[in-house]
């Protein structure tokens, strides 16, 4: 008899493993300083969230970073102070956010493919892609992975061009020796629950520029001076100081959660090598990936069983996995009314038809990463029989 759980046997886990869990610092190293903050009555504006980006600045050995409510609204109000028009090229294979932030600021979203080992932005086919309305490029860092940044930067200055990175997955990661967080005009991190250094929400600007800083503070609070002559069409958009608390406790925690996140993929790589239809996502030599998330390609040819088979065999067992990003940005029905018809991203469809991402998180118990990558093996290994289970119950 088979022991696997689509098979018939009962799950590998009793309780369902999670794709991932926020790593938080104890509540007690955090309760006396949250308790200072609500007795204080200063909520939002005051001496933590300045502390938080003195601390993070430093960190990532950037001149500027500007705390904000979230990614989202980071990724906005760059694009806005940056005073972009026309059109703005980003890659499809990414969170839906990369594109809203520039719906939202009424720019044109310019769509382009993406490498396929490393799953970013492909700068060949950006640069194809300028026309004299291109106002700036967006690149992301997929999974944490760092993209191509010094072509990419060497496109814009040709061009000139503003350059924003969305770093939602990125605080941490390393380019060619240099840790990331001051390339291009402005990188633009998360901190929400799934990241690897967590607020609660939050989001955080890095940037060179302090113009641009500037700008960021005004505009993180309605775009309004002290004055109230509103200067920047802005948003509410402050992070609050209990937020900035949790952010500088966990900061702290930091290096320790990267370094365990890097074992961990290390783990499910070496357990995951040797079979046949996988492939993993290409870091080049020199750069660090953060792995926000773990995610794998599956090609179905030589697997024996599509990316979303095994996807459900892994759910009879109890583990949560997501298949990021699918649909792509360029194919979602909000976004396809700015997508002109007949565009064409081969290899950002493939990805998103093959990517699977595994349960990760930086305190995940090393047996768990052992039994799913044993779990995957079985799987594939008893794959003919897994490929009928699952006609018979569709």
């Amino acid at each position: 008899m088979s022991d696997l759980a689509i098979l018939g046997a009962a799950p590998a886990f009793s309780e369902r493993v999670p794709i991932t869990r926020p790593t938080l610092v104890p509540y007690e190293e955090m309760a006396g300083d949250i308790k200072t903050v609500v007795e204080s009555g200063i909520l939002t504006n005051g001496p933590r969230v300045a502390a938080f980006e003195a601390e993070a600045s430093a960190y990532l050995g950037v001149p500027y970073a500007v705390a904000l409510s979230s990614c989202t609204s980071g990724l906005m109000l760059t694009l806005r102070c940056l005073g972009l028009q026309g059109e703005v090229i980003l890659p499809s294979f990414t969170f839906v956010a990369t594109a809203l932030s520039v719906i939202w600021n009424g720019l044109t979203p310019v769509f382009v493919d993406s490498d396929y080992a490393t799953h970013n932005i492909d700068p060949i086919q950006a640069e194809a892609a300028v026309t004299p309305r291109t106002s700036a490029i967006i690149a992301t860092y997929i999974f944490g992975n760092p993209p191509r940044l010094g072509e990419l930067e060497e496109i814009a200055a040709a061009h000139d061009l503003k350059f924003v990175l969305d770093a939602a997955h990125a605080f941490g990661a390393v380019r060619q020796g240099r840790t990331c967080g001051g390339y291009g005009d402005a990188e633009v991190m998360s901190l929400t629950p799934t990241k690897l250094l967590v607020a609660g929400e939050g989001g955080l600007v890095t940037t060179r520029h302090k113009e641009l800083a500037d700008a960021l503070k005004l505009a993180r609070n309605y775009g309004s001076p002290p004055d109230y002559d509103t200067s920047i069409v802005g948003l509410n958009a402050r992070m609050p100081e209990i937020n900035a608390v949790i952010a500088s406790k966990n900061l702290a925690r930091f290096p320790e959660r990267l370094k365990l996140r890097q074992e961990l993929v290390a783990r499910y790589k070496a357990r995951l090598a040797n079979v046949a239809g996988m492939e993993f996502q290409v870091v080049e030599k020199g750069s660090l990936c953060t792995y926000k998330d773990f995610s794998i390609l599956v090609d179905d040819a030589h697997f024996g069983l599509t990316r979303d088979g095994l996807a459900r065999a892994l759910a009879a067992e109890n583990v949560e996995t997501r298949p990021y990003f699918s649909p792509p940005v360029h194919r979602q029905r909000a976004i396809a009314p700015y997508v002109p018809e007949g565009v064409d991203l081969p290899v950002t469809d493939l990805l998103a038809g093959r990517a699977l991402s595994l349960p990760l998180y930086s305190h995940m118990d090393v047996k768990v990463v052992d039994a799913i990558a044993d779990l995957i093996v079985r799987i594939h290994e008893q794959r003919d029989a897994v490929r009928v289970a699952i006609s018979a119950k569709m």
